[in-house]
């Protein structure tokens, strides 16, 4: 069997973190160690002191390290969980999802086939989703599965290189040669990573029987600040998107979403989706054009302050 280890980055982590841990040790396939990098070592002591839980205590297949949130960063903390494994397989995941079923780990693992570099699951919304955000997990995850390709560029576009840290499996002998995650990015270091795979050659692959529950219901600013940030990087990678269009997929989300909305008989969602599509779409083009930007301005426009400092 296969091993793996799950790297979760953790910041003010609550009581839910234990629900995932247990989750996780539950898998039909075990991982051999569940590593967490916590962002500020304070936070995880209160946890531990408001729950009265020593999570470390009760598994012993359990890693703790800590970073500060001058030292966080998207990429490289994850290359620091890396550098604690030596697992063939690791699974990525965030501390706000949570696994479907027994079988994540293992749905995961059988994905792979010789050329793949990461599997990425399927996101299913909690149960409190807003019906726009509800239909995103419909439109962006699928029931079919897929194996994307550089091949896939013209038929795809940007969903090519679609993968998410939310819930993802890498290949560590991949990940080695490829030197990781981008080494400093304020956000999607996923992309990135799955960008450069397919350019070299790999395959990204799309598991749907792979599920976990996760799900946002983001204010209008919380979507511009998100944007942003997805703008800055995408412009500070030109080698992965500098080729492909992202608006493209964005229009057919937003035109298949109203189109949503008017056949349960809820066209009176229109108004609101359509002004939170104003924010991100504001968000990301000006987070395209942040080097144009006065300093001030872009540390507030973005939702990764301590990046720019």
């Amino acid at each position: 069997m296969q091993t793996v280890d799950v790297i979760i980055p953790t910041y003010k982590p609550d009581i839910s973190l234990f629900t995932l841990i247990e989750d996780l040790e539950k898998q039909s396939h075990s991982p051999e160690h569940i590593i967490i990098v916590n962002t500020e070592e304070k936070y995880w002591n209160e946890l531990k002191e408001k729950s009265g839980v020593d999570i470390t205590a009760k598994f012993d297949n359990i890693i703790v390290r800590h970073v500060s949130k001058k030292e966080f960063d998207h990429g490289e903390t994850r290359n620091l969980g890396v550098s604690l494994s030596n697992a063939e397989f690791f699974l990525m995941m965030t501390q706000d999802a949570f696994p479907r079923d027994k079988v994540l780990i293992s749905s995961l693992v059988k994905s792979f086939d010789s050329d793949s570099a990461a599997a990425y699951a399927r996101q299913y919304p909690k149960s409190d989703c807003n019906l726009a955000e509800r239909y995103s997990r419909k439109f962006n995850y699928p029931n079919e599965p897929m194996k994307k390709t550089q091949k896939d560029i013209g038929k795809l576009g940007i969903k090519t290189y679609f993968c998410s840290n939310v819930c993802a499996m890498y290949k560590r002998e991949v990940y080695d040669k490829i030197g990781g995650f981008t080494h400093k990015t304020i956000f999607n270091e996923d992309m990135v990573y799955a960008g450069t795979a397919c350019q070299m050659g790999y395959a990204i692959m799309y598991v749907p029987e792979a599920g976990v529950i996760h799900s946002h219901n983001y204010t209008y600013m919380q979507q511009f600040h998100r944007n942003f940030d997805l703008g800055v990087s995408q412009t500070d990678h030109p080698e992965i998107f500098g080729a492909i269009k992202s608006e493209t997929e964005g229009k057919k989300m937003v035109r298949q979403t109203i189109d949503h909305f008017k056949n349960i008989g809820k066209p009176y969602l229109i108004p609101d989706y359509v002004i939170m599509c104003g924010f991100r779409w504001l968000g990301y083009k000006l987070g395209r054009n942040y080097k144009k930007l006065p300093r001030k301005l872009v540390i507030g426009f973005s939702m990764n302050k301590e990046y720019w400092k």
